[in-house]
Formats: C-alpha cells, structure tokens, sequence
C-alpha cells in the first residue's frame, strides 16, 4: 500500500486510472469478516457516483464504496511471472485460435466472428483482439445479426488476469446486460519436463482422429463439422492407449505451431485413472512437438477440474490468464 512521509497510508489513485491495474485496501465488513482491512488487487474497471469496480485476475468483479478506501495505488500491469514461458496475452491467444478453428470466420475491425454450426463455444464466438472499428453498440448489432442469421446464440470469448486483457470490455458487456456462461483458465509450461515425465510407451500416435479415439473422447455424436474442427491447426497429432476392446485406454490431441504445444482432450478410461496413463499421452505427445521445433506448451482447464489441475501443475505448468464465454441476454 501506499505510505506518505508522514507514515499515513494513501488513496492514490483516481477515476482517471480506470484501466489501470491498481492494489487497493478498505475497510473490512464487521458482519462479513474478522479482518480490520481488505485487500483487493486487479484492473479498475469503473468509479462512478461513490463506487469503485474492479475486476480481478478470475473475471471476479469488487464492488468497493469509495468511502471504505483507506490506501490505494497503479501497480505495474503484470506480475512477476513464476513460471512457465514469457507470452502475452494477444499471441497466445491467436495460437489458441488456430489450433481450434471454425468452419466460417470474419473480420469486424481487429475482431474476428467465429461459427462451426455450434460444435463449442470456442469455435462459435467473438474473438475480440482490438478494436471492431466501430462503436461497441454498433459492434454487438453486428455480431447479433451475424449469428443470428445462422442460426446461433451470440457469444463473445472475453479474458481477465494478464497484460493486454479486456477488463474494461467484461464490465461493458455486463453492464448490457451479457451474462459469463462458463470460465477456464489458460496454462503454460515448458514442453521439456513434459516429454520427460513418463516414457510415453505403448502410446500410438496419429494424424487422424479414428473411431476408437472418437469413442474416448467426451463429447457424442459427433459430425462431420467437429471433425473438421478436431483436424483443425498446423500440425496436429492425436494419441491413444490401447485398451480393451476398440475403445482406447486414454487419449490426447496436440497442436504443434511454431514453438507452442497445445494439449487438449486428455481423456482416460475412468476405471483406469491416477496410474499414469495421461502422463504417458502428453509425454509421448511432447516428444512429438520437440522434433517439430516446440519448446513451449500452453493447454485449457476449467476451474473446477480438481485432478487435471493437479497433473498440469505437477508438469510445471501455471495459469496465465482466464477467460470467460459471455452471452448476449435472452430475448434480446
């Protein structure tokens, strides 16, 4: 926090640092909390009539009154980074973006309108990287017209927590009324200790999804439109562990472009989980990438997935940012 000359903490920031990323503290709530102060730390979103918003790293947004301030100050835009490669947000999302492609986009300004006739939110939403070169009303009138002419429910994939996010972009589509669907978070790692972690033998690597990785792989009935999405990217590489039967033990899909890795869909037999099988995929997967000219990897995990949390962090990776799927309000 903030200390004068004098030894008095300070309120230094103002209304005109909306967008900057800012540490506050404030009085506690005597009937919420034990704690005297409150500390909250992330991009200050909004200050208008006595209220302060801000947005923290998890999408999460504080309401803070303006008359509970006792410290506040700008801190730099990012944290020191613990963990995992250097990237900023705009790369690794555009990465990730192409290792999951739709089957029709286009360009509104620096905005990019993604459809695959519904096959996930990723492939049927607004990546917006910049400015639509429009106003945001005239943007979201675009959008709603774009998908409904398809048919589809208007998304827009938004993301909180690193340099270059859009705090500012969340709270303006909350304040219309958008509401956050699902959140997950992006992780990185260095592709080296992941190719090291297991021997990754006994797994069988393709450049084709087959029936028996289809049958594995979470999401049924599939059509020839998530296919085209699965098959999407540079170079990708699907794995799979025998099993018994046709259906694999476990499985796993990799995107190889330029020095990322992206992992997704590491699926395992649920009897036969916590004996490795995942660590083999992503190691013989990793190997793969190395040879390819890879040296870093990125992967998607929900905020809830207690034990895939456990097996990316044991692998040395760490969260970068998140993102949410805001959709456009019902009857709209």
């Amino acid at each position: 926090m903030e200390i004068s000359a004098a030894g008095r903490l300070e309120v230094r920031i103002t209304a005109a640092d909306v967008g900057k990323r800012v540490s506050v503290r404030r009085l506690g709530d005597p009937r919420v909390t034990e704690q005297k102060f409150t500390d909250t730390v992330g991009v200050l979103t909004s200050w208008d009539k006595g209220v302060l918003v801000i947005t923290r790293r998890d999408g999460e947004r504080v309401r803070i009154e303006e008359s509970s301030l006792v410290a506040g100050k700008v801190v730099p835009p990012t944290p020191a980074r613990r963990r995992g490669p250097a990237a900023s947000y705009e790369e690794l999302a555009r990465v990730a973006a192409r290792a999951w492609r739709p089957l029709e986009s286009e360009r509104l300004g620096e905005w990019e309108l993604r459809a695959a006739a519904g096959f996930t939110r990723r492939a049927n939403s607004v990546l917006p990287l910049g400015d639509p070169g429009v106003s945001l009303d005239e943007a979201l009138t675009v959008v709603r017209r774009w998908y409904g002419d398809r048919g589809l429910p208007s998304h827009i994939q938004t993301a909180t927590g690193a340099e270059g996010t859009q705090e500012l972009l969340c709270a303006e589509l909350e304040r219309r009324g958008w509401v956050r669907e699902v959140s997950a978070e992006l992780w990185v790692g260095g592709l080296a200790p992941v190719a090291d972690r297991a021997e990754g033998a006994g797994v069988v690597l393709s450049r084709e999804a087959d029936a028996g990785w289809l049958a594995r792989y979470q999401r049924k009935g599939l059509s020839e439109v998530a296919l085209r999405v699965l098959g999407s990217g540079s170079s990708v590489w699907f794995a799979s562990v025998p099993g018994e039967g046709d259906v694999p033990a476990a499985i796993g899909r990799c995107v190889v472009d330029g020095r990322w890795a992206g992992f997704a869909a590491v699926e395992v037999d649920p009897a036969l989980r916590r004996r490795g099988l995942a660590s083999e995929v992503m190691a013989a997967l990793a190997r793969r990438a190395l040879e390819e000219g890879a040296s870093a990897a990125w992967l998607q995990v929900e905020t809830d997935n207690a034990g895939a949390r456990a097996l990316y962090a044991g692998l040395g990776f760490g969260v970068h940012h998140t993102y949410h799927h805001v959709r456009e309000p019902e009857g709209r």
